[in-house]
């Protein structure tokens, strides 16, 4: 293959474009989709009275018009190539300098150029455009086959204006690409966590499975006083342990699947739920004496098992923050918005910059003790807000009370 067929095969053309396969496809696509420079290009007809105007891509061996006005009927569109060396931009490539005539009959430089009277060029301008970081992007062209005043100062003035312009909005354009790259990227990067997370917390419940039957089992063994003692703890800190494996697989669920689900069934035993929960946490946390008061005399509709995991995770908050050794208080009911379940503990308030970011995810208090992952009161409010409802929390008087309500919603029809 000779230089001339193998330059020959890579000449594309409007069609590549349209079929999104040109070699240059994302510089021609951010030109042609531009407004500002279709708005550039008419300009620059309107002042100079030129008939042709072109952005063209410009490399070392290729020449690309990547958005085109064209009243002259050269045949030029997004992503037509003509030969580099059918052209006055190789010149402007090399050597940074724009190419300005009025008339290539008279010019003393251009006068009875081959490459004008190629095309039938009488007037012509071709200005660089560089992007903002000074490398070589292309040029700026207006041409006419009839002779124009293109070399008036003002005209090639307000022509280099134009080819920063352009180079500036390459710059912006190419910045934000990369950014929404970036975003993708971390879109795609935090969905594959979340599913990692969620799969890796299925996988942990069988093993926490395990160990808590192994331990119900060794409770019915023979023991010594030691074990005895021992047991307990095991148990709790497997408690614990299963708490934040349902939290991470609640939060990785909600992520995934947009948001929590709840299924909620008519006459819910919520009190035997609450009772439950509470019992659990008191075997836990024998240093953090619990009171209940469980007062529930008419039908909740809502979904128990969720609605315990969150009073679970506001009990589990209080028993982390609350003064060791004094009373939680925890109150079940229902009032004239409907159902309430408030936890109270004695304790440091939550600072008032704090309140508004307590129910985000992963945020902890700046006085936390012991482990955890910032999720529980965010799922406790995820939870809430699956049944409509909301978690409120208020200071005074040196108590902190978080109250979960939901409102009473209405009882399925019997199937």
């Amino acid at each position: 293959m000779n230089q001339g067929t193998g330059r020959q095969a890579i000449i594309q053309d409007h069609a590549a474009f349209l079929e999104g396969t040109h070699d240059f496809q994302s510089d021609i696509t951010m030109l042609a989709e531009s407004t500002l420079i279709g708005t550039i290009l008419e300009t620059v007809m309107l002042a100079t009275d030129m008939r042709f105007a072109t952005i063209a891509r410009v490399t070392a061996d290729r020449w690309i018009a990547c958005r085109t006005v064209d009243e002259v009927n050269f045949g030029l569109d997004a992503g037509d190539e003509i030969e580099i060396d059918s052209t006055f931009c190789q010149s402007v490539r090399q050597t940074s300098t724009k190419v300005v005539f009025n008339d290539s009959a008279t010019d003393e430089v251009y006068a009875g150029h081959p490459i004008a009277a190629k095309f039938g060029i009488a007037s012509y301008a071709s200005i660089p455009i560089h992007r903002g970081d000074g490398s070589f992007f292309g040029t700026l062209c207006a041409i006419d086959t009839e002779p124009r005043d293109i070399r008036n100062p003002r005209a090639q003035a307000m022509l280099e204006m134009f080819a920063d312009i352009i180079g500036q909005s390459l710059e912006t354009e190419e910045r934000l690409e990369a950014h929404e790259l970036m975003l993708d990227h971390e879109r795609e990067l935090s969905r594959i966590q979340e599913e990692f997370v969620a799969v890796l917390g299925h996988d942990l419940r069988n093993p926490v499975a395990a160990l808590d039957a192994g331990f119900r089992q060794l409770g019915k063994e023979p023991m010594t006083e030691r074990a005895q003692m021992l047991l307990p703890m095991m148990r709790s800190s497997l408690r614990r342990m299963n708490d934040l494996i349902e939290n991470i697989m609640l939060h990785a669920k909600a992520r995934l699947g947009g948001g929590i689900r709840i299924s909620a069934t008519p006459d819910a035993p919520i009190g035997t739920a609450v009772t439950q929960v509470v019992e659990e946490i008191r075997a836990a946390s024998p240093d953090h004496p619990i009171t209940l008061d469980v007062a529930i005399d008419r039908p909740v509709s809502c979904d128990a098992p969720r609605v315990a995991q969150a009073v679970s995770n506001l009990l589990s908050n209080a028993v982390r923050y609350g003064t060791p050794g004094e009373t939680i208080h925890v109150h079940a009911g229902l009032d004239a918005r409907g159902l309430v379940i408030s936890v109270t503990n004695q304790g440091p308030p939550v600072p008032e910059d704090l309140q508004h970011r307590l129910f985000q995810p992963f945020r902890r208090g700046t006085h936390a003790v012991g482990e955890g992952l910032g999720l529980g009161l965010y799922i406790a409010s995820s939870i809430a807000t699956a049944h409509n409802g909301s978690v409120e929390v208020v200071c005074e008087g040196g108590t902190t009370t978080f109250a979960f309500r939901l409102p009473m919603l209405p009882v399925p029809a019997d199937i």
